[in-house]
């Protein structure tokens, strides 16, 4: 006993499909016999031992094998000695099914099958005693009759003892597909979180440190301001690694995460890819506020990752942000124009379908691609009524 709770033990707690059973053997056992008169034998202490026997070896549904071994071998000499047909005889489809429901059809119908064959010869001794002890010219159905319907009793017992298995197995398939589709989202999802979180920090201060080593010979100010600016960005990051890696703990010890950052991060943002080089023009409309904060997290996210973009693959170009409402929803367009040297536009990796798939998250849309210019666009579409649904960070 734990915790104020009783605990049964186990073939206790599994065992109670045996107690109808009991019951209707302890208490229809002499009324059926009552209606067999031409019996060897009337129930007596020992029949009663032996039907009670065959009515608590169900209670072993642990052990359905050994359960029907029981069962086959007090139903079958209940039978031989020549006693009544009665409830006991409900006690055998029930074993049976408790060996289908556990074991594999081939297995199962094998052990079946052997219960049958020694019912069948129990069957045979209880007509051989019936026939001794009854009145010459006393009438009796052919014993086929006894072998055929038992044989479909046994049969329907197996095949839904079996239907149950199999039902049981999918189920469980089922729901381990499901548990490793979870898992695979939560990997995707992790892998998401530090690319958005630490790959922008990475890219600035690569970004930054370039910048850098370029005026140092001639300008340590500004080698200084970037020096800076790299410090405050790697910083930043190794903050958000160590949320990160806080929000993987399962010890309950985590300390409350700090809230997705939204639109009126931009600045720092800005600031941060200004420092590497770039040059950031921002048309934001003034009825911004009061986003919805599923769609205001997704927003930034967007302009992280395609700013990030264009430090890694473009440099220091200008890049045009336009913010703005259209309807009920927030329209966001990022631009760049064409590098001067060679530079490799963004692919199709786990960034760029990263926000696509927030952005869809949402209801919403998201294109990103090269321009007749030369340049790179992102251009997404966010429905305001996206509010409605948790971010990844909400649901941790």
């Amino acid at each position: 006993m734990t915790g104020g709770e009783r605990r049964w033990p186990g073939w206790a707690a599994e065992g109670w499909v045996c107690l109808p059973f009991l019951a209707a053997v302890l208490i229809a056992t002499g009324p059926a016999a009552e209606f067999q008169p031409g019996s060897a034998r009337s129930p007596d202490a020992a029949g009663y031992a032996m039907v009670t026997a065959a009515a608590l070896a169900l209670a072993l549904r642990r052990r359905p094998g050994t359960a029907l071994a029981v069962n086959t071998a007090c139903v079958s000499t209940y039978l031989a000695a020549g006693y009544p047909f009665g409830p006991v005889m409900l006690t055998v489809p029930m074993a049976v099914y408790g060996v289908a429901d556990r074991f594999p059809l081939r297995r199962a119908a094998l052990m079946a099958a052997a219960g049958l064959g020694v019912l069948i010869v129990s069957l045979f001794a209880k007509r051989v005693r019936d026939a001794a002890s009854a009145p010459e010219g006393s009438g009796y159905y052919p014993m086929s009759r006894d072998v055929i319907v038992w044989a479909a009793i046994i049969a329907v017992a197996l095949a839904i003892g079996a239907l149950s298995r199999a039902r049981r197995q999918a189920a469980a398939g089922v729901h381990a597909e499901q548990a490793r589709r979870v898992a695979s989202e939560e990997r995707l999802r992790m892998a998401q979180d530090l690319h958005d979180s630490i790959g922008h920090g990475l890219a600035a201060i690569a970004m930054q440190a370039g910048v850098a080593l370029h005026v140092l010979d001639h300008d340590l100010e500004e080698a200084r301001q970037s020096m800076q600016a790299v410090r405050a960005t790697s910083r930043e990051a190794l903050e958000n690694l160590r949320a990160q890696l806080d929000g993987l703990r399962d010890d309950g010890t985590a300390a409350a995460r700090a809230p997705a950052p939204g639109l009126d991060d931009l600045d720092r943002l800005t600031e941060r890819v200004r420092a590497g080089g770039v040059t950031v023009h921002t048309d934001i409309a003034p009825d911004l506020t009061g986003l919805p904060t599923a769609v205001d997290a997704v927003a930034y996210r967007i302009l992280q990752e395609s700013l990030t973009n264009v430090l890694r693959h473009a440099g220091a170009v200008p890049v045009r942000i336009r913010i703005r409402r259209d309807g009920d929803a927030l329209l966001l367009d990022i631009t760049n124009t064409r590098a001067a040297g060679p530079s490799a536009q963004p692919g199709n990796g786990l960034g760029i379908r990263g926000i696509r798939g927030q952005a869809e998250t949402l209801g919403g849309t998201l294109t990103a691609g090269p321009r007749p210019d030369g340049g790179f666009g992102v251009r997404a579409r966010l429905p305001l009524d996206g509010a409605r649904l948790p971010l990844d960070g909400d649901r941790r």
